[in-house]
């Protein structure tokens, strides 16, 4: 036992270091040695690759890599390795949803490689003032958004930077605090927060100035949690581009079951981190790719910060892909019924109520 954990641990530290310095030329190759660390170290994907009758020495190219289904998120530890789990993230979901749970063994990898990502988007955190609108979000002590935020916030070094639910004339205070300073403002909001501010009444011709300098960044993240009707991301960006004097929205696409993130600078269209590579699967086929650009496919998302967890998950969303085939679009959900993915794992009687199978 003690020449597996060590085998795994040094496995694990040497992937986590070769994340931490990757560039984009050496995302297959290093895809493919997490693919093999996992499928031996992730009780889990092995099961699941087993179940698919997959041969992991056989796998050359990250397009035939399978991808977990994410409903197993919601019931099953979803773990490679042996590493202590410190905490989980846990997603928000809707009520009588069972939220998915994400360990998390290495925080200060999650921040770095957050913020790595971050900074080759937008530049240094020293340069912003950073305003979390995210009241569902802070709501629960277990968001990976609030925790990236928070990150975020104290690495940035601001006096003015911080958290808010709904005290829109102390955001506003110190929004106009900030833009008496040389740094630039980024508003990260949950989608309804922001709708819910500017149904407010609020005034936002105060940093029209600054909007024009190019000084003010408003993000969103996307999804309206139950709280409101659900618009199309192209209905929220032009609402609140007219109501609050805005060029463009950006807008952050993670998730719960993912360490990386891609970001949007306008239009919807999301450039993925350095450890992030999106693949498209067929509608009615998981196992079927969609590589040509436009076509609209369920994204498969490959992570490679996910070295604790599995690197490798499909999800429910639906998108397309950009020409260059590394953008992509997200254009809406799958509905509720499960996946093949997840129905072979229950036909195997490993349901929400077994035991997950030991190492």
């Amino acid at each position: 036992m003690q020449s597996e954990n060590e085998d795994w641990e040094s496995l694990s530290l040497s992937l986590k270091n070769r994340v931490g310095q990757m560039q984009d030329a050496d995302f297959e190759t290093l895809a493919l040695d997490v693919f093999r660390f996992q499928a031996s170290h992730n009780p889990l994907y092995h099961l699941y690759l087993g179940l698919l009758g997959v041969e992991v020495n056989s796998i050359a190219s990250i397009d035939q890599i399978p991808f977990l289904p994410i409903e197993l998120f919601k019931n099953h530890l979803v773990q490679s390795g042996f590493a202590p789990i410190l905490f989980q993230f846990e997603s928000s979901g809707t009520t009588g949803q069972i939220p998915s749970k994400h360990i998390v063994c290495d925080p200060a990898f999650y921040q770095s490689q957050a913020k790595r990502i971050f900074e080759s988007n937008y530049g240094s955190l020293n340069d912003y003032h950073i305003f979390a609108l995210l009241p569902s979000y802070l709501e629960r002590s277990t968001s990976s958004l609030v925790f990236m935020m928070d990150y975020f916030i104290k690495e940035s070094q601001s006096e003015l930077a911080g958290f808010y639910l709904n005290q829109y004339d102390a955001l506003v205070e110190n929004l106009k605090a900030a833009l008496l300073t040389d740094r630039k403002i980024w508003l990260m909001g949950v989608t309804f927060g922001l709708l819910d501010w500017v149904d407010s009444g609020q005034d936002f011709s105060f940093w029209k100035e600054a909007v024009a300098a190019g000084r003010v960044m408003v993000m969103e993240t996307g999804g309206m949690k139950g709280r409101r009707a659900e618009w199309l991301r192209e209905e929220v960006h032009a609402f609140l581009q007219e109501k609050m004097h805005l060029p463009q929205v950006a807008s952050e696409y993670g998730m719960t079951e993912l360490f990386s993130q891609a970001y949007a600078d306008q239009a919807g269209v999301f450039t993925p981190g350095v450890s992030m590579r999106v693949l498209l699967r067929e509608v009615n086929d998981p196992f079927g790719q969609v590589t040509q650009a436009g076509r609209v496919g369920g994204i498969k998302v490959i992570d490679l910060a996910n070295i604790d967890s599995c690197s490798f998950i499909e999800t429910k969303d639906l998108g397309s892909l950009e020409p260059d085939g590394i953008r992509f679009k997200v254009l809406g959900r799958f509905d509720n019924s499960e996946q093949r993915g997840c129905n072979l794992m229950l036909a195997q009687g490993w349901g929400t109520n077994q035991e997950e199978p030991s190492s």
